[in-house]
């Protein structure tokens, strides 16, 4: 009896197959080396970020997009979507920080930088079209455009870094931790409720749900999202986040090209000033982040969604990209984090300053999609 299957495979899904072969086992081997170099922990952490790029790039979960779909279809999946990841991750992530002071949270000061720096986030991320993760996912799939906004990103990033504390000087009241104030359960229910109600807001002016997502898969990515972000938090001891990695890579290059960080008020702490010199593999943040790069070209390889026809078609859009990352990267800083950083992992932390983040950076986006159309950008 002949095992042939009734119908040839297409050149293109074989290469394709191959393609993703290859790229497991180099995603493999690199797992490999970095847990001989820097420990189980790091290449635990590896092994989440590809998670992370391998979810945010199979169902094209997009902070931004999800965002910007609302702003001009009122298709309110993406949305919902993203409440249903930091719900989740909210449920068990603000239970163990109450019980086990040695997990780290995404709780950041409530100051006039992060109102600011959420709403030229929000602004900047819809010409970008990306947040942190989504410039970093589609960066790993070879996104051209967000190829060109990275490294803006990492050096805004940068620079946020050397301002911060004369951002800081504006003003600031301590951060607020809802569950230091109403404890474990009342922190995850009045943000549930919280969520909920928005929610139920953005249904019921829904005009569609199909404009972009269709089907659960959306929904599945946001619980898998949450799960990873848990994972994070308990392999690294602290919550998922971006942006932090990014300012490190700067802050490398930098010091390679001679720049003494010594004296800066952000550098020239302790903490910072070792994982300055040390290897970026022993970064938790970066190690992330490089693993969320090769989840995403991965998932986008056995997709057939890798290397997208460029967004850009003309130098001043090419320009707004570059512009557009240096943005993100210094105000990102300024906010204390991105939608990863701030929004998601806030939230879930029970941070007060993950609420203010998201309302300043949402105002952001209305101008943002706005000027992406001027723009002439994809919408």
């Amino acid at each position: 009896m002949s095992t042939a299957l009734p119908f040839p495979l297409p050149a293109v899904a074989r290469e394709s197959r191959t393609a993703v072969l290859a790229l497991a086992f180099a995603a493999l081997a690199a797992w490999f080396v970095i847990t001989w170099l820097v420990g189980l922990r790091q290449g635990l952490l590896f092994l989440i970020g590809i998670g992370y790029g391998a979810v945010l790039a199979a169902v094209s979960f997009g902070f931004t997009t999800g965002w910007r779909v609302w702003i001009r279809e009122r298709d309110p999946t993406g949305l919902l979507a993203q409440f249903v990841a930091i719900g989740l991750a909210m449920a068990v992530t603000i239970p163990l920080l109450t019980t086990h002071p040695e997990l780290s949270g995404a709780i950041a000061p409530v100051s006039f930088s992060v109102v600011i720096g959420a709403f030229v986030f929000g602004l900047a991320m819809q010409v970008a079209d990306g947040c942190g993760s989504g410039t970093l996912y589609k960066a790993g799939l070879g996104n051209s455009f967000a190829l060109t906004v990275l490294p803006g990103f990492v050096a805004g990033s940068f620079l946020g870094t050397l301002h911060l504390d004369r951002w800081l000087a504006l003003g600031a009241l301590p951060p607020v931790a809802l569950q230091d104030h109403i404890g474990a359960t009342g922190a995850v229910a009045l943000q549930a409720a919280v969520m909920i109600g928005l929610g139920a807001w953005f249904w019921r002016r829904r005009r569609s749900t199909q404009t972009r997502w269709r089907g659960r898969a959306v929904y599945i990515g946001a619980i898998l999202l949450a799960l990873f972000a848990v994972l994070n938090l308990l392999v690294a001891g602290q919550t998922w986040g971006i942006v932090y990695g990014l300012g490190l890579w700067g802050a490398k290059i930098a010091s390679a090209l001679g720049m003494d960080l010594s004296a800066n008020a952000f550098w020239g702490r302790p903490t910072q000033q070792v994982l300055l010199h040390a290897s970026v593999l022993t970064d938790v943040t970066s190690i992330t982040n490089f693993g969320l790069l090769a989840g995403a070209l991965i998932a986008a390889t056995a997709r057939g969604t890798a290397c997208p026809p460029p967004e850009a078609q003309r130098a001043s859009q090419w320009l707004a990209a570059l512009v557009a990352g240096l943005a993100l990267g210094y105000s990102s800083r300024l906010a204390f984090g991105c939608n990863v950083g701030a929004y998601f992992s806030g939230i879930s932390s029970g941070s007060l300053h993950g609420w203010i983040w998201f309302a300043a950076a949402f105002a952001g986006s209305l101008i943002g999609v706005r000027l992406r159309a001027r723009l002439g950008l994809p919408q």
